[in-house]
């Protein structure tokens, strides 16, 4: 009987993986699509519950995914180098927490099963943000919390 294979994010580099591989990787946690605002003293990012107009608040993803960049030219395409050096992704990004070379959570999808277990975890953006279009002015939508 021969051993049983890891899966593929403990296997595989970033760098290695197949498009469906890297695409799975994403909770659909929503924290990413968050406005952020930086204090001009400290240069800390200070998250907001503003949601990108893209965001389909209540699943967590892109409502346009494959066409995000022509709607929100400042959208970023997250890659294996960005997923190592990008300051503000989520700490329970998957993309983030694969590059420091640490586990996904258990929550996590690919760990459930469940691709409702961000949500029931209570990491998706789901039910408390608001969309950019209606929000105003950031500054009144500071949160207190970690992403």
């Amino acid at each position: 009987m021969g051993a049983m294979s890891r899966p593929f994010w403990e296997e595989k580099p970033l760098e290695k993986m197949t498009r469906s591989e890297w695409e799975s990787l994403c909770d659909g946690c929503g924290k990413c699509c968050l406005h952020k605002l930086e204090d001009e003293d400290s240069g800390e990012l200070l998250p907001t519950n503003v949601a990108c107009r893209m965001l389909d608040r209540r699943t967590g993803f892109c409502s346009d995914y494959r066409n995000r960049r022509i709607h929100v030219p400042e959208c970023v395409r997250l890659t294996p180098r960005l997923a190592r050096e990008i300051e503000w992704l989520p700490g329970t990004c998957a993309y983030r927490l694969l590059a420091a070379g640490e586990p996904l959570p258990e929550w996590h999808p690919l760990i459930t099963g469940d691709p409702d277990s961000t949500r029931k975890a209570g990491q998706s953006v789901s039910g408390w943000t608001v969309s950019e279009d209606e929000a105003g002015d950031l500054e009144y939508h500071l949160i207190d919390r970690d992403l």
